[in-house]
Parts: C-alpha cells; structure tokens; sequence
C-alpha cells in the first residue's frame, strides 16, 4: 500500500501542508522572516519551490513551523 504523500515532491508536499493548514506562501515567508529576524520573500520561496531548489532542511523545517514531522518508516514489503 503506498502513502501517497511518497510520491509528491517537496513543492507539492509544501503546497499540501500549507492549504491544509490554510496559510499561503506569503503569510509563510512572513512566519519565516518573524522567526529568524530577516527578511525571506514570497517570491524567493516561491522560486526555491518551483526549480527544486528548496533543501530537505528547508522542508524539515517548514513542516515543523506548520506543526508536522516528517517521519521515515521503513516499508513492510523490503
């Protein structure tokens, strides 16, 4: 059985966790520029995102902010 969050990458799985949570990119980039004092733009984000160059740190920590974990479980079928 696949868990279908497997097979998104980082941009789909950010998009996901945000309009889960009901938050956009830019209210994200606002939470992210108030925790750590500088200034991160919408459109930075944005660009990070969709040319696959937002690291898995980014991701680990946007996932934390938004109140997730991400979590690897090793499958039952090797």
């Amino acid at each position: 059985m696949y868990n279908l969050v497997m097979l998104l990458n980082a941009k789909e799985l950010i998009q996901l966790l945000l309009t889960k949570e009901g938050i956009t990119q830019k209210e994200l980039a606002g939470i992210l520029s108030k925790k750590f004092g500088n200034n991160v733009a919408p459109s930075g984000l944005s660009r990070k995102m969709s040319q696959g160059t937002i690291t898995y740190n980014d991701v680990v920590l946007i996932a934390d902010i938004l109140g997730y974990d991400i979590i690897a479980q090793r499958r039952e079928n090797k």
